[in-house]
């Protein structure tokens, strides 16, 4: 038997508080999936955290993490919970990541500092959904990456320096993309069963024993 998301979401919501589902109502609207993050292998799990944590502050949804040297584990006092409110994906390998990202129906864009590169006041959003791409501490970005790229983008810099650290980079690129996504006339936000079933996942993150009332909620239902 198939259930409304929104019947269930509605039956959760009695266990928690009207303020905290209201908030959460609040949020899920300035979501998006327009614009995702991709972190390629980076060694430094503290940047990967921030980087989630700077995700969920600026309202992308889904962050895509490449594993091919290094694995990731959220570190707790950086990522602050916010790994609770995103989507975090994990691939293997580069390649894994570009083919299920285009499938998606992603634009695949390198970051990285080159004279073909656009800056990010100038990045046309009108080409369709992208994928960010961030390379790995001391290298950047693979070859890979690189070469399969359909485009590629930069911050633009006037001191000495010609690099940021991983975090810093992609909280700017998040914080200036998502304002010009919000002002601009695009349909970034999400779908709204996208809107429900991440909804649903929050409440159920928030509520103690939530798989036990749900239960409760398909048993009374089953045979309506």
């Amino acid at each position: 038997m198939t259930y409304d998301l929104e019947d269930i979401i509605s039956y959760l919501s009695q266990f928690a508080l009207d303020k905290r589902v209201e908030l959460m109502r609040e949020k899920i609207l300035n979501r998006t999936r327009y614009l995702s993050i991709c972190v390629e292998d980076a060694f430094q799990p503290q940047n990967t955290s921030a980087i989630l944590r700077s995700a969920e502050a600026f309202g992308v949804q889904d962050i895509h993490i490449i594993e091919t040297t290094y694995k990731y584990n959220v570190n707790p006092d950086i990522a602050l919970g916010s790994d609770k409110w995103v989507n975090m994906k994990k691939y293997p390998s580069t390649d894994r990541a570009i083919e299920s990202l285009k499938t998606q129906g992603y634009r695949i864009v390198a970051t990285i500092p080159q004279q073909n590169a656009t800056d990010l006041e100038h990045f046309d959003f009108t080409k369709g959904k992208s994928a960010i791409f961030f390379g790995t501490e001391l290298t950047g970005l693979s070859k890979y990456a690189i070469n399969h790229a359909d485009e590629y983008l930069y911050i633009p810099m006037y001191g000495f320096v010609e690099s940021l650290n991983i975090s810093v980079a992609a909280a700017i690129t998040m914080y200036t993309l998502t304002t010009r996504l919000r002002n601009s006339t695009l349909n970034w936000q999400l779908a709204k069963n996208e809107q429900n079933i991440i909804l649903l996942d929050w409440l159920k993150k928030s509520i103690r024993s939530s798989d036990m009332i749900l239960q409760r909620f398909f048993e009374k239902h089953k045979n309506v």
